[in-house]
């Protein structure tokens, strides 16, 4: 049966939404699916040691989130704008694309401020809302990024319904952020802890990272029925040799396993595989949009949080777990009181 959009439209109550992450982190709650059994049980993310064994491979996203939103005056009128940094174009030249808002004031050749002496003017249109900037800046990059962060906000989801907090910096970002890029978060990693890194290295299993910096589209919503009309925004990925290493390894064994650490692993490592279906060293752009039916070639476990109906997020766990499980595990999430979303709890599927 070919998948539409409204397969994937289902209530949920508003207050289950998490605004905040639990503390300590690895506190959360953790719904297991095993496909295989078709059981579904309820541990404390702290258990998620125990699905590990040596040799095992956990694929984790190193990206790094950066405060995107920033608020500057337009030239001659001072009228405030709000600029959303979606990705860096070119670091040397200092171009990025933008959306602005509101967009009709903003037109080609208007310059913007900012409150700490950044200068930024409009080059291109790219969208309706979209726009490509140059920074006008003579420091080095590190120094634009440091200007970018003491005036940028932290973009966190448009479904948490509150004001952004100085210590949503720390909170929507992992353990494993290394590599500067993402306006949004990898959240399946948000629940692990350097206890729990360090419970799973003593285990032997190796922690294998990709980079794919999320995009806005992540929070997109597919307004088309027909799925396969979708477009999904390209994003960034970076696959390391030693990971491909690593995972290529466990692949070829028969005793341990691949586990893919989100949905965006997921899309980076499905994006890149060598000719006999293995993972492969690569980097580049993905617009990779993974929906039911999928024959998934790398990832063999999932790590995931519960995602928004209708999303792109919750249609590739569908197809990773299989629709009707899924829309069963969703509703005794909503059941038991699992917290949603971005800051809530962890879903691991066998």
């Amino acid at each position: 049966m070919a998948m539409k959009l409204s397969n994937f439209d289902f209530d949920f109550p508003r207050q289950l939404i998490a605004k905040y992450p639990i503390e300590p982190r690895d506190q959360s709650r953790l719904m297991v699916l095993n496909r295989a059994a078709g059981t579904i049980e309820h541990k404390k993310f702290t258990d998620i040691v125990d699905y590990f064994g040596k040799g095992d491979a956990l694929v984790v996203n190193n990206t790094k989130v950066f405060p995107a939103r920033l608020y500057g005056n337009k030239e001659k009128t001072g009228a405030r704008i709000e600029v959303f940094l979606l990705r860096e174009l070119n670091a040397e030249n200092r171009l990025w694309d933008v959306i602005v808002d509101p967009a009709r004031k903003i037109r080609i050749g208007n310059k913007l401020y900012f409150e700490n002496g950044l200068v930024a003017e409009v080059i291109d249109n790219t969208t309706s809302r979209g726009r490509t900037i140059r920074f006008v800046h003579e420091g080095d990059i590190e120094d634009l990024y440091r200007k970018i962060d003491e005036i940028g906000e932290t973009p966190i989801p448009p479904y948490i319904k509150r004001d952004v907090e100085p210590e949503d910096r720390e909170r929507y970002q992992t353990v494993f952020a290394e590599e500067r890029g993402a306006v949004a978060a990898p959240t399946a990693g948000l629940h692990f802890t350097p206890g729990i890194v360090n419970g799973l290295m003593e285990k032997g299993v190796s922690i294998a990272p990709v980079t794919l910096h999320v995009g806005l589209g992540t929070f997109r919503p597919v307004e088309v029925e027909d799925l396969t009309k979708h477009r999904m925004d390209s994003e960034y990925f970076n696959i390391p040799f030693s990971t491909q290493e690593r995972v290529n390894e466990a692949l070829g064994s028969k005793t341990k396993t691949v586990t893919a650490l989100g949905t965006t692993v997921v899309r980076a490592i499905e994006s890149s595989l060598s000719a006999a279906n293995m993972l492969k060293a690569n980097r580049g752009w993905t617009d990779k949009f993974i929906y039911p039916p999928y024959e998934f070639r790398i990832a063999e476990r999932l790590i995931t949080n519960f995602h928004m109906p209708r999303s792109t997020l919750v249609m590739l766990v569908a197809a990773f777990a299989g629709y009707e499980f899924t829309m069963e595990a969703y509703q005794v999430a909503m059941k038991e009181e699992y917290r949603l979303f971005s800051f809530g709890d962890a879903m691991l599927i066998l």
